[in-house]
């Protein structure tokens, strides 16, 4: 058995139709898994959808409006009937309103944390029968650097990506029994085209990046696959609960 072979797994991404989920979606279809990309832009995820199929193995694309509970139940109950399985679950759908924290609508509020924390938990709560039926499974959360750091913009976006990590260890904890790890991915200033609006939207941003990552770089959608790969297999599986950064060093830095 290799610690890294995906082959006959049957991974759902939210949000894998580009960015940090369609790297994760590549690097688990590389390594054999069949990938669901589960979001809301038909278009765009079917554009994903060939590319991961080019890797040689099945994917799919099925709508998701993660803030809608609803949705989120019937697309993991359809990815299971669909491909009779579910062995993986990347919950990395997400969306941010940049603004001072006094200028929120409790609106705007609700509409973050309904997409970013909610909507993975109901995911979570969707998958978990499923996995428990088959002996086991991987869960991946995706966090953020604003889960430890805090930013004058996004007051939402950080209570949100806070939650996911704590909400990462009660899932780990309660699910462990049944052979289910889950564990949190803190990316880092990954270039992707919500990165890309915020470099328009704050001024210096790129430059104080630049400055204060080690690697001196901003990341790369690609940089994600390895960390999927080892969490969504054998390799990782006497971890859970786990928040691993992947970000060239950024955390690390005075």
């Amino acid at each position: 058995m290799s610690l890294f072979d995906l082959s006959g797994r049957v991974a759902i991404v939210t949000g894998g139709n580009g960015g940090i989920g369609l790297g994760m979606a590549k690097g688990l279809a590389a390594a054999g898994a069949a990938v669901v990309v589960a979001a809301r832009n038909r278009e765009k995820s079917e554009r994903a959808v060939g590319e991961l199929s080019a890797l040689g193995v099945l994917s799919s694309f099925m709508p998701l409006d993660v803030a809608d509970p609803q949705s989120c139940r019937a697309m993991v109950a359809e990815a299971a009937e669909r491909f009779g399985r579910l062995d993986i679950l990347v919950n990395n759908a997400g969306m941010s309103i940049r603004k001072p924290p006094e200028s929120y609508a409790v609106e705007e509020w609700q509409r973050v944390l309904d997409t970013n924390l909610t909507g993975a938990l109901v995911c979570c709560q969707a998958a978990y029968p499923h996995m428990q039926r088959q002996g086991g499974g991987k869960i991946i959360n995706i966090g953020s650097m604003m889960a430890i750091f805090g930013a004058a913009y996004a007051a939402a976006y950080s209570a949100s990506k806070g939650a996911i990590v704590q909400l990462t260890k009660s899932l780990a904890t309660a699910w462990a029994k049944d052979n289910v790890q889950v564990n949190a991915v803190l990316p880092g200033w990954i270039d992707t085209e919500l990165t890309r609006d915020a470099r328009h939207q704050v001024p210096g941003l790129n430059e104080r990046i630049l400055n204060r990552t080690p690697a001196g770089r901003w990341g790369m959608p690609d940089d994600l696959a390895g960390v999927a790969v080892f969490l969504s297999g054998p390799a990782s599986d006497f971890v859970t609960g786990a928040t691993i950064p992947v970000d060239g060093g950024f955390s690390a830095e005075f």
